[in-house]
C-alpha cells in the first residue's frame, strides 16, 4: 500500500515529444559546477518511436548518441508546450568515455600546497559556458 502510495502511471504514444532524464549515467567530469543539485536533469525534445512491453519506450535520438536508445518510462517526461528544456547529450566514444575537450586556458595562479607551489589553470572546456570554466 505505502509502495504505490506516490506511483503515477505514466504512458505515451507514437509521435509523442518526451524529455529524457539520464542523471543516472551522467558522468560527473562532464559538469562544471561544484552544485551538482542544479545541474541539468533533463535533455533534449526527442519522439517516441515505439512503445516495447508496458514500461520501455524507443526514442528517435539523434545519430551520433552512444547510448541505447530504449528507456523506462521513469527516465520520461512529458513535453508541455513550446519550451525546451535543455542542451544536446553529451557525446561519448566507442567504450562509453565522455569526449570532453579543453578550448582555453582563461587563467593562471600559484598556490602554496604543503610547502610546495602548485599551478592550477582555469580550463573552459568544449560545448560549456566560459563562466563554468573548472
Amino acid at each position: 500500500m505505502y509502495a504505490d502510495k506516490k506511483r503515477i502511471d505514466k504512458e505515451f504514444n507514437f509521435g509523442d515529444l518526451v524529455y529524457l532524464k539520464i542523471q543516472p549515467y551522467k558522468q560527473y567530469s562532464l559538469e562544471n559546477t561544484y552544485f551538482h543539485k542544479l545541474s541539468t536533469r533533463y535533455y533534449g525534445r526527442y519522439k517516441v518511436i515505439e512503445r516495447i512491453g508496458k514500461v520501455a519506450y524507443k526514442l528517435d535520438l539523434p545519430a551520433n548518441t552512444r547510448i541505447h536508445n530504449v528507456f523506462h518510462v521513469s527516465l520520461l517526461k512529458k513535453h508541455h508546450g513550446d519550451h525546451e528544456v535543455s542542451e544536446q547529450l553529451p557525446r561519448l566514444n566507442e567504450d562509453g568515455d565522455l569526449i570532453i575537450r579543453p578550448v582555453a586556458i582563461l587563467d593562471r595562479r600559484v598556490k602554496k600546497k604543503n610547502n610546495k607551489a602548485i599551478t592550477e589553470v582555469l580550463v573552459w572546456w568544449e560545448q560549456t559556458n566560459p563562466k563554468d570554466a573548472t
